[in-house]
């Protein structure tokens, strides 16, 4: 019997996440139960938590991404991400332990709308320090 190792599933359904599970099985060399059966089992122990797919967002209109680190005041942390949850220009927001506290990976329109953006940030309550970067070309 042949053990399908998680990090190969995991490679292929982040190549492609709609891949049938009967495509993966002819490319591990396993049954498509076997497949079934493991992914089944990733998804009941939270290795994977969800499915996505990866956009170009220039195609839809949005001429700027940007990754913007946000710190804050200790006491505004949690109210400053909870703040920028909600927020629709923000598209994926994490939790640093590095130069930031916060990452909040954003898209809009333009660079007037980035402007506006960081303008909105420097007047909220807490943020200390904000710097903006854009992404030019997303490579892996």
């Amino acid at each position: 019997m042949v053990r399908i190792s998680n990090l190969k599933i995991l490679e292929l359904l982040k190549r492609n996440s709609r891949m049938s599970f009967v495509e993966m099985a002819k490319k591990l060399g396993v049954s498509e139960t076997a497949v079934r059966k493991k992914i089944k089992r990733l998804e009941s122990d939270g290795v994977i938590k969800k499915y996505t797919i990866e956009t170009d967002p220039r195609k839809i209109g949005f001429d700027i991404d940007a990754l913007i680190g946000i710190d804050t005041e200790p006491e505004y942390y949690i109210s400053t991400l909870e703040r920028l949850k909600q927020t629709k220009e923000v598209i994926g927001l994490c939790s640093s332990s590095g130069d930031h506290m916060i990452l909040a990976e954003c898209w809009f329109k333009n660079s007037n709308e980035l402007a506006k953006f960081i303008k909105k940030l420097e007047k909220s309550k807490g943020i200390i320090k904000i710097c903006p970067a854009i992404i030019l070309e997303k490579i892996k």
